[in-house]
């Protein structure tokens, strides 16, 4: 998370106002297609004015066999009104309120044609449909915030729901997502993957990470003032970046989902011959020590802690996910004497030492935060 701070500060402020690129948003959605047909979606954190996750669906709404496409957007947008770079003079058409007197609006859409007659579909084929009767634009009664009564009722009528939810809320947003049994593919923070409110999800195999790798990070479409924060207080290439002369904001992220992909029936391919040398047993849980995902031993089958980011390589027909370090670590103190091991959270420790660990007299050494794993049963 180093070097993410500006981010993270405007999530914990509520101010999550970061768009999610077109094209990050193809590169997952490709692979869940067959999920689409004949499904509505809802995008519900999603200001049908400028979100990319709604220009996706619009533009994509016959090639996915959609039933219907529904967007909300909070009070709070900051380009309503505005920065209308999807519907430029859709204030008038359904006869908004005056500026002074913001509110959300919710867009449906059921049908989707080519009205402009030149043999493809693009966004002011949109414009043009949206002043038909054929779809629904309306201003919401409510501040269009996911959790209202309003958009609890459109969620009840959706079958997936596709966003960028707020990661200040993003405990809130999964657990009504769960509630109201609703499929879904959502971007989060990595860290999210440790919540109490999330990881069982995860341990029970109703919830798992998508397709983009956990390294790879995304750029996100950032408000005029969050830029110009940014290049005055932020190093380049640590919290922002600058494309095609756009500035963007770097934060790490991963998809969250409950769809079926391809990927998660992948096998790992496992190499390396186990070694108790090789692979220390924690003092404080009866576990061995995996250093790096790559290196899970190919001819062990009892339990092992793993980093976080194995998620990102889980099968649940090769692996078990029994819990996590934080979880089931067993506090230092009623191992050790204090001074022989660094403190710091529920972790597991190895007397595996490090230079540094050396040169501090301690005799144990603290791992980062583990997944506790173990290998499905060797086929016979």
């Amino acid at each position: 998370m180093a070097g993410n701070s500006s981010l993270n500060d405007a999530a914990q402020a509520r101010q999550d106002e970061f768009y999610t690129r077109l094209e990050d948003i193809e590169n997952e959605l490709r692979h869940y297609k067959e999920h689409f047909k004949g499904k509505t979606v809802f995008c519900n954190c999603d200001d049908p004015y400028e979100s990319d996750f709604f220009k996706y669906f619009a533009m994509n709404f016959n090639y996915l066999g959609l039933k219907k496409l529904i967007a909300t957007c909070y009070v709070s947008s900051p380009v309503m009104y505005t920065q209308l770079s999807i519907f430029d003079d859709m204030e008038y058409q359904i006869q908004a309120p005056k500026k002074s007197n913001k509110k959300p609006y919710k867009v449906e859409i059921t049908e989707v044609t080519d009205e402009n007659g030149d043999g493809a579909f693009d966004l002011d084929d949109i414009k043009q449909l949206l002043k038909s009767k054929k779809n629904v634009c309306k201003v919401l009664k409510g501040d269009g915030d996911f959790r209202s009564e309003e958009c609890i009722e459109l969620l009840k009528e959706a079958d997936i729901v596709v966003t960028n939810p707020p990661f200040s809320l993003f405990r809130e947003y999964i657990a009504q997502l769960i509630e109201y049994d609703k499929k879904f593919v959502i971007l989060g923070n990595p860290n999210a993957v440790t919540y109490k409110e999330v990881f069982p999800l995860i341990s029970e195999n109703k919830l798992w990470l998508g397709v983009k790798p956990w390294s790879s990070e995304l750029y996100f479409h950032i408000p005029k003032e969050k830029q110009d924060y940014l290049v005055k207080n932020k190093k380049e290439k640590s919290a922002y970046v600058i494309i095609d002369g756009e500035i963007l904001g770097r934060a790490p992220c991963i998809w969250f989902t409950n769809l079926d992909i391809a990927k998660r029936h992948e096998d790992l391919i496992l190499y390396k011959p186990y070694s108790p040398d090789e692979y220390p047993k924690y003092a404080n849980f009866d576990a061995i020590d995996v250093g790096k995902v790559t290196d899970i031993p190919a001819d062990y089958y009892d339990v092992m802690g793993v980093p976080i980011t194995f998620l990102d390589k889980y099968n649940p027909e090769q692996f078990d996910i029994l819990g996590i370090s934080l979880e089931l670590a067993q506090p230092m103190k009623d191992i050790a004497p204090k001074g022989s091991y660094m403190q710091g959270g529920k972790r597991f420790y190895t007397q595996k030492l490090t230079d540094k660990d050396k040169a501090r007299g301690y005799k144990y050494h603290r791992e980062y935060d583990r997944l506790v794993i173990r290998r499905k049963e060797q086929p016979k």
